[in-house]
């Protein structure tokens, strides 16, 4: 069936998959120098941006009751690099329908508090007290982290696929 101005098809069904590899791998292939300074500087900012607060990073200005996990190291270097990948997706004008940007977005934000120091959060101690944030959301801030993960590699695969099926003239 061939999309139409009047058929009920979405765009990103009348473009192909929207979570292809290998077409976001394609597009990546077409990157242009600058978009990978760009995406590298991005994901060293969310790096910072995520760790220093959540002391994953450790530093002078913040601090954690609680040690840092194993799991948390590797949750903010993935995140680091998915948004990156997403925002260097930013750069160069994408088509008018480019979904992924809110899946970002949340990803982020969720990446945030999953490795982030559970009895630091004053939202979940205030919801929790201290013996909830230790016994309730510390266990789940590894599943949230793989969330916030999900949600980031889906965005950057939406974007990527977007790229890749209306690319932009070079001039």
């Amino acid at each position: 069936m061939d999309p139409s101005p009047t058929s009920p098809e979405p765009v990103s069904q009348a473009v192909g998959s929207s979570r292809s590899l290998r077409t976001a791998l394609g597009a990546l292939r077409l990157w242009e120098p600058r978009q990978w300074v760009a995406a590298a500087a991005s994901a060293a900012a969310a790096a910072v941006v995520v760790g220093v607060p959540t002391a994953v990073i450790p530093n002078a200005f913040f601090g954690r009751e609680i040690p840092v996990q194993w799991w948390n190291y590797p949750a903010l270097a993935l995140t680091a690099l998915l948004s990156g990948l997403v925002l260097g997706t930013y750069l160069r004008p994408s088509p008018p329908v480019a979904p992924g940007g809110r899946l970002g977005s949340v990803g982020g934000v969720l990446s945030f508090f999953a490795v982030g120091c559970p009895v630091c959060n004053k939202i979940v101690l205030l919801l929790l007290g201290t013996g909830g944030a230790l016994s309730y959301w510390a266990p789940l801030q590894p599943l949230l982290a793989l969330g916030s993960l999900a949600l980031l590699a889906e965005a950057a695969l939406r974007r990527l696929n977007a790229q890749a099926a209306c690319p932009t003239p070079t001039a």
